[in-house]
C-alpha cells in the first residue's frame, strides 16, 4: 500500500477548523499595525509629520527631520512589542526580501545597552546587490547595493518586526527592484495627466493612478501537498490524470465556502485589517479548491506593496491552518488557472475619476479623452504590454479555461463602440455650431446613460473597460503587479504627452478652439486604433486568424514575448519617460529570460525524477502482480490460459509500452537539456528550453497519466487530482 499517500489523506480528512478570534470590528482594527496618519500624529512632531506627508508630493526629507521620524517610529514600534526592524523591498526575484536587525546596541565602555534606531538606519541600508538578480549590472565581486526608504508607503508591523518599505538600487544608481521603476512611471503619468486634465479643470494639481487587484489562489491541505514532490518544487502538478469530476457542473463558483477555508479567510482578513490592507471581497472561484479575495481600490504604489505583502501573509496564515497556498497560474491541468486582474484608473486631487463620465458634456469629453488615449496607448504598445505579463507559469494559463488569450485586445462593449463610431465622423478642422450642439447633446452628453446599460463583460478579453476603469485580466496570479503597472502607466503617460503636443499644435497653428482640437485628435485616434478593439470570443481560431490580419501579435511563449522589452521602441519609450535607462531595461530582459530557463530546467529535472523514481517502479510493481496472476492462471487452465488471461496479458503489454515511452522521452529530454545548458547565450538557452526541452513534458505526462489509470490505486504513490482538489 502507498503508505505516505494514504497517511496524508487520513491527516487531511481528520483536520478540524482552527478557531479564529474576532479581534473587533474591521473599522476599529484597520491599520492598527501601520505607521499611518493616526500613529504619526501621535508619535511625530508637527514638523516631522508634515515632512512625511509632503514626501508624497516629491518633497525630500532632510537628515535632521529623518532623525525625528526614526525616533517617533521606533517609540511607536516599541509600544507594540516590536524587537526588530527591516528594510522591506521587492528585488527582481518576484518575491519580497528582508534582513532583520534588533533595536539593540551595546557600548564599548560596558554601559547599559539601549534600543537604538536613527535616521541613517531608517533612510538607508546596504544589502548585497550581487546576490540578487541584477542582469549583469553588478559583478559578484561588486556587492554594494542600497535600500532607500520610500516614505510614500507607510511602515508596518508584522509579527515583532517593523517593516520599512524601500527601493533597492545598485551602487551605480540603477534600479534592482520592481518598486523604483514603478515610482518613476507614476511620476511620469502624474505629470502627463495633469497637463491634459487642465484642459478641463485648471484646479487639478495631482493625478493618481489607482489599482484594485483581484487575487486568485488555490488551497491544498499541507499533508497532501507534501505528498506531491512536483507541487512542492515547482508550484504545479507535472503529472496527474484529471479527475472524473472537475468544474464541469459549475457548482463551486460562488458556492458555500468550506468551513476550514472560511476560518482561514477570517484569520487572513484579521491580519489584513491590522496591516491596513483593505480586503473586502471573498468567494469561491470556478475551479475546485480555488478562491479569490479583492480589496478596495488604492493608490497604485501602496496597492502593489499591499499585494506583495498579502502573498507573504497568505502563506504564513496558511501554515496555521495546515494549508498550502498555490499562486501558480496553472497548478492543475484541465481546470481554471489563477489570475490577478489589475483594475486600473486615474483619480485627480479634485475627487474625479478620469475614466468615469460625469453630469456635463465637459466632464464627458474629459472621460473620452482619457478613455481613447488609453486605447491608443495599448494599440501602439500591445507587444510591450504582453511582455509585461510574460512568465513560464503564465504561459500555461493564457488562452486556457477562461483566461484571456496571448493576443492583446481591448473590449469596450457595443454601446461605447457606437459612441466612438459617431465621434469618428467629426469634421476635420473647425466644427459647425450644429455639429458642436449635436456632439454635446447626443453623443458626449449621453455617456452616463450609455455606461449604465453597457454591454456585458467579456471574460476572454485581456484588457476590458468595465464602466469606470480598465481591467487588465491577463496578469498572472504569482506576478508582482509592479511590472505590468509600470508598463501600463508608462505607455499611457507617453500617449498623453503626445496627445497634448498634437492638441496644442492645432490650437496654435490651425486656430482651432480647445474642444475642436481635442475632437479632431480623438477622431484620428479612433481611426488608428480599430484593430485593437474586439468584442467576440478570444478563444476562437477565427480570432487568431482575424488578429493576424489586423497586425496584432500573438506571442504564446515567454522567450518570444519578452523580445518586445528590448526593442528600440521600448528602450526609447522608457528612457524618454524617465522610467528606466537602457541598462535597466536590458538587465531585466536578461533576468526574466534566465528565470524562465531555470524554471523549465527545474520542472524538467523534477519530472524526470518523479517519472522514473515514482511512476515507473510503481507500474513495474503492479505489472509483477499481473504476471504472477497470469502464471497462476496458466497453472490452472494450461493451454487455454491465454484466453482466460487475455485482459491481464493486454494490460502487461500496455504497461510495458508506457514504461518504454516514459524512459525514452526522459532520456531525450535530458539530452536536450544538456545541449541547452551548454549554450552561453541566455536568449538561445531560453529558446532551447522552450522549443526543445519543454515539449517533452506533455509526452512524458501522457504515459504517466495513462499508467495512473491502469495501476492498482493502493500501489499508486502520488496523491491524485480527485484527492488534491476535493479533500477539504
Amino acid at each position: 500500500m502507498s503508505t505516505f499517500r494514504f497517511q496524508a489523506l487520513r491527516k487531511a480528512t481528520d483536520r478540524e477548523p482552527v478557531h479564529v478570534e474576532e479581534l473587533d470590528r474591521k473599522s476599529v482594527i484597520f491599520g492598527s499595525n501601520v505607521f499611518g496618519d493616526k500613529a504619526m500624529r501621535q508619535f511625530l512632531t508637527p514638523e516631522a509629520y508634515k515632512a512625511v506627508k509632503a514626501a508624497a508630493d516629491g518633497v525630500k526629507i532632510d537628515r535632521k527631520t529623518a532623525e525625528y521620524i526614526a525616533l517617533g517610529m521606533k517609540e511607536w514600534a516599541l509600544s507594540k512589542g516590536v524587537t526588530h526592524y527591516t528594510h522591506w523591498f521587492q528585488p527582481l526575484t518576484g518575491t519580497t526580501a528582508e534582513k532583520h536587525d534588533a533595536f539593540f546596541e551595546t557600548f564599548p565602555d560596558g554601559s547599559d545597552p539601549v534600543e537604538k534606531f536613527g535616521g541613517s538606519q531608517l533612510v538607508q541600508q546596504e544589502p548585497d546587490a550581487s546576490s540578487f538578480p541584477n542582469g549583469g549590472i553588478r559583478n559578484t565581486f561588486e556587492a554594494r547595493g542600497y535600500t532607500a526608504w520610500d516614505p510614500t508607503s507607510p511602515a508596518f508591523i508584522f509579527g515583532t518586526t517593523l517593516c520599512i518599505p524601500t527601493v533597492f538600487v545598485s551602487y551605480t544608481g540603477e534600479a534592482l527592484d520592481n518598486k523604483t521603476p514603478l515610482l518613476r512611471a507614476l511620476n511620469a503619468i502624474d505629470a502627463a495627466a495633469i497637463d491634459v486634465a487642465k484642459y478641463f479643470d485648471k484646479n487639478v494639481k495631482k493625478v493618481t493612478p489607482t489599482l484594485g487587484w483581484e487575487q486568485e489562489y488555490f488551497l491544498v491541505d499541507t499533508a497532501l501537498a507534501n505528498s506531491r514532490p512536483d507541487l512542492l518544487a515547482t508550484g504545479r502538478t507535472l503529472l496527474g490524470h484529471t479527475a472524473a469530476k472537475g468544474q464541469q457542473l459549475d457548482d463551486h463558483y460562488f458556492g458555500s465556502i468550506p468551513t476550514r477555508v472560511l476560518t482561514y479567510m477570517r484569520d487572513l482578513e484579521n491580519e489584513c485589517m491590522l496591516l491596513g490592507i483593505p480586503v473586502k471581497t471573498r468567494h469561491n472561484e470556478v475551479a475546485p479548491n480555488q478562491f479569490e479575495l479583492a480589496p478596495i481600490f488604492e493608490e497604485t504604489n501602496l496597492a502593489v506593496d499591499h499585494n506583495s505583502l498579502l502573498m507573504d501573509v497568505m502563506q504564513k496564515v496558511g501554515e496555521r491552518h495546515d494549508f498550502k497556498v498555490l499562486f501558480h497560474e496553472k497548478p492543475f491541468k484541465g481546470v481554471n488557472g489563477s489570475g490577478k486582474h489589475n483594475n486600473w484608473s486615474l483619480a485627480t486631487d479634485t475627487g474625479i475619476n478620469l475614466l468615469s463620465p460625469g453630469k456635463t458634456p465637459m466632464s464627458n469629453l474629459q472621460f473620452l479623452t482619457f478613455f481613447i488615449n488609453t486605447i491608443k496607448a495599448v494599440h501602439d504598445n500591445e507587444e510591450l504590454l504582453r511582455a509585461s505579463i510574460a512568465s513560464a507559469s503564465n504561459d500555461h494559463r493564457l488562452g486556457a479555461n477562461e483566461a484571456p488569450p496571448a493576443i492583446i485586445s481591448v473590449f469596450i462593449g457595443q454601446q461605447l463602440t457606437k459612441v466612438l463610431a459617431e465621434l469618428e465622423g467629426v469634421s476635420k478642422g473647425k466644427l459647425s455650431p450644429e455639429e458642436k450642439t449635436d456632439l454635446k447633446l447626443n453623443v458626449v452628453g449621453k455617456l452616463p446613460d450609455v455606461l449604465l446599460d453597457n454591454t456585458d463583460r467579456n471574460r476572454t478579453s485581456p484588457f476590458a473597460f468595465t464602466g469606470n476603469k480598465f481591467e487588465f485580466r491577463a496578469v498572472g496570479s504569482s506576478a508582482n503587479c509592479a511590472v505590468s503597472m509600470t508598463t501600463l502607466n508608462t505607455i499611457v503617460a507617453k500617449q498623453l504627452k503626445d496627445f497634448k503636443i498634437e492638441v496644442d499644435a492645432l490650437i496654435e497653428k490651425k486656430d482651432l478652439k480647445k474642444d475642436e482640437a481635442i475632437f479632431n485628435v480623438l477622431r484620428e485616434y479612433i481611426k488608428q486604433t480599430k484593430a485593437i478593439l474586439f468584442e467576440g470570443d478570444g478563444y476562437s481560431e477565427a480570432w487568431e486568424k482575424e488578429a493576424k490580419k489586423r497586425g496584432l501579435s500573438n506571442h504564446k511563449t515567454t522567450p518570444e514575448a519578452l523580445k518586445a522589452k528590448v526593442s528600440k521602441k521600448a528602450i526609447e519609450l522608457f528612457s524618454e519617460m524617465g522610467v528606466m535607462n537602457h541598462v535597466e531595461v536590458e538587465s531585466r530582459y536578461e533576468i526574466e529570460l534566465e528565470e524562465y530557463m531555470k524554471k523549465i530546467q527545474i520542472e524538467g529535472r523534477v519530472l524526470g525524477d518523479i517519472a522514473r523514481n515514482h511512476v515507473v517502479p510503481t507500474a513495474i510493481r503492479y505489472q509483477n502482480v499481473l504476471i504472477e496472476n497470469v502464471k497462476g492462471l496458466k497453472e490452472i487452465f494450461g493451454k487455454d490460459f491465454e484466453k482466460v488471461a487475455k485482459e491481464q496479458i493486454g494490460m502487461i503489454k500496455e504497461i510495458s509500452e508506457h514504461i518504454e515511452g516514459i524512459n525514452t522521452k526522459v532520456e531525450k529530454m535530458t539530452e536536450e537539456r544538456k545541449i541547452a545548458n551548454a549554450l552561453s547565450d541566455t536568449e538561445k538557452m531560453a529558446a532551447a528550453y522552450c522549443d526543445k526541452v519543454k515539449p517533452y513534458f506533455e509526452e512524458i505526462r501522457y504515459h504517466a497519466d495513462k499508467l495512473e489509470l491502469l495501476v492498482d490505486d493502493e500501489l499508486w504513490t502520488l496523491t491524485k487530482y480527485r484527492e488534491l482538489l476535493f479533500t477539504k
